[in-house]
């Protein structure tokens, strides 16, 4: 046997030398060396972060309290307010796993998510009790159920057993909680719309969590306190790890329950908010804000997009407004954007079209990804980079989930050759930088939310009337995208564009169902099999609107 090397001889890890990675240690830290500097905004409710850190901790220990132990699912159904926030950190310091349901679903798949994710507990707001009650009755999961009466909602129904602050003075505001003792261990639970049949469970670790949130920083140069507002909903991708970002720098966490332009320019000027994060949907909210709204901002907000870039006329408007904006792409399964069309100093001076098209650019890696390419799907070759030649895009590197929960097949699947494979098709430039062009899975991106077109389809092919169905993306100028449906009807039937949209938002979230109808034979191939590039070409031939 050969002797140890000199690097290795009693120069083992120890307590004094290694600590797993664990996003939840930054809140600690918040709280030691900032405690009174605002850590949570919610209308006129302000916690410190020596306060929010206590309520986290009392959290945990409501939890262990009841029963809540490692690795235990915890659900909840919350809007950006600070109980949300609460949950990214109090949840994890229990040990359990966070469960961020995407309130614009149905109960349908709500209850699958309960179910799939054997959650133990449910903390939900009083704004989404009817969708949640029905949930629950077709679930088959007995849950404890905490309800937050936010006093800035007024309506809907209490369903649980107790309320939230009356949970947290259950827990010890003391409570001596420990980061996992691996690294490896599940934070988080989130669901993708799913592409076929029911949504894939994706599993994030400690070690992601908190990589990706010192990512975040790195690419928006964050540094001092920023003052952050919540435009961008925490059940996407958990807040594409902002709230750990925010704590990380101890910023202020500005709550926004709904994204309206008034409420967004009010808080604005009132907080003097410098940074934000939103789907395209939310730049164009903004940019075609009347002019009285955006009067009195004196500062530069940055902004964070993803998704679709947003079109020139509406990137010139926020260069206009001074909010320059950082067009940044992910999934879910790598904890929201771990890719960033990194800015240029030399691009400032290119027209303001130019500078569109180059931020249409979906970017390079995170500083703190390991690898992105694009390559042939089955044979993983890299594709020239010569902005032309489509290839998948893959990613490789720490901020890529664990896999998917009770998935071993797709878990498999997705990261096939090392490599964890995206689904999106696009292209790479000379210089690196990874451009979107299609996706192969047919996921229509619509104000941030993703719609599988295969979803839509299932559910028009429900209708008695309906022959054949196919749906893909139209382009839109306010939502970026939305569902086109091409529909053959059976012989003898009459049924009118309304009929159809009404039959969807009857059966499935309302956000799902088409904005347009187009009725006639669908084009196919020799096989039968229904020609999608040449609807996709219809669709975008249509005036955005």
């Amino acid at each position: 046997m050969s002797a140890e090397h000199i690097y290795a001889a009693g120069l083992g890890k120890n307590q004094a030398n290694y600590a797993p990675l664990s996003p939840l240690t930054f809140i600690e830290r918040a709280a030691a060396v900032y405690p009174d500097y605002v850590s949570v905004i919610h209308g006129a409710t302000r916690f410190t972060w020596a306060e929010t850190y206590c309520r986290c901790q009392r959290l945990a220990s409501a939890l262990r309290k009841r029963g809540i132990g490692n690795h235990d699912t915890v659900s909840v159904m919350l809007p950006n307010i600070p109980a949300m926030y609460e949950a990214h950190f109090g949840v994890g310091m229990a040990g359990a796993v966070l469960n961020a349901l995407n309130y614009r679903l149905d109960a349908q798949a709500i209850a699958f998510m309960l179910d799939h994710g054997e959650a133990k507990v449910l903390i939900t707001d009083r704004e989404f009790s009817a969708v949640i009650k029905a949930a629950i009755a077709k679930s088959g999961r007995e849950l404890l159920v905490i309800d937050v009466d936010d006093p800035a909602y007024e309506g809907g129904e209490l369903l649980g057993e107790i309320d939230y602050e009356s949970f947290l003075l259950e827990g010890d505001p003391d409570f001596a909680w420990n980061p996992p003792a691996d690294e490896w261990d599940a934070i988080a639970l989130c669901y993708t719309s799913g592409t076929t049949g029911n949504p894939k469970g994706v599993v994030t670790h400690h070690r992601g969590a908190y990589l990706n949130a010192v990512s975040n920083l790195m690419v928006w140069g964050i540094s001092g306190h920023p003052v952050y507002l919540w435009t961008l909903p925490m059940f996407h991708c958990n807040g594409w790890c902002f709230p750990w970002s925010i704590a990380a720098v101890a910023g202020a966490n500005v709550c926004l329950r709904a994204v309206r332009a008034d409420a967004i320019f009010s808080l604005i000027k009132q907080e003097q908010v410098n940074h934000l994060c939103g789907a395209p949907i939310v730049l164009n909210l903004l940019a075609n804000a009347p002019a009285q709204l955006k009067q009195g901002i004196g500062h530069q907000v940055k902004v964070m997009t993803a998704a679709s870039a947003p079109p020139p006329a509406v990137l010139q408007a926020m260069e206009e407004m001074n909010f320059p904006v950082t067009h940044v792409y992910g999934l879910t399964e790598v904890y929201g954007p771990a890719v960033v069309c990194a800015w240029r100093d030399s691009w400032n001076d290119l027209p303001i079209a130019q500078q569109a098209e180059i931020k249409a650019r979906q970017g390079v890696r995170y500083p703190l990804q390991e690898a992105v390419m694009v390559a042939h799907p089955d044979t993983l070759e890299p594709v020239p980079k010569d902005g032309a030649t489509v290839g998948e895009i893959f990613q490789r590197g720490n901020i890529v989930m664990k896999g998917y929960l009770k998935n071993p097949e797709a878990t498999q699947a997705a990261f096939k050759g090392g490599w964890f494979h995206s689904g999106d098709l696009g292209v790479w430039h000379e210089d690196g930088y990874v451009e979107i062009k299609d996706r192969s899975k047919d996921i229509i991106i619509s104000g941030g939310e993703n719609i599988s077109s295969i979803e839509v389809e299932n559910m028009l092919y429900r209708h008695p009337a309906i022959l054949e169905a196919a749906v893909v993306a139209r382009p839109d100028a306010k939502w970026g995208e939305t569902p086109c449906a091409f529909i053959t009807l059976k012989d003898g039937e009459i049924l009118s564009e309304e009929e159809v949209f009404e039959f969807c938002r009857a059966n499935m979230a309302r956000f799902k169902a088409p904005r347009t109808v187009v009725f006639g034979p669908l084009p196919k191939t020799s096989t039968g099999k229904i020609q999608k590039f040449i609807l996709r070409a219809r669709a975008s031939a249509m005036d955005a609107r």
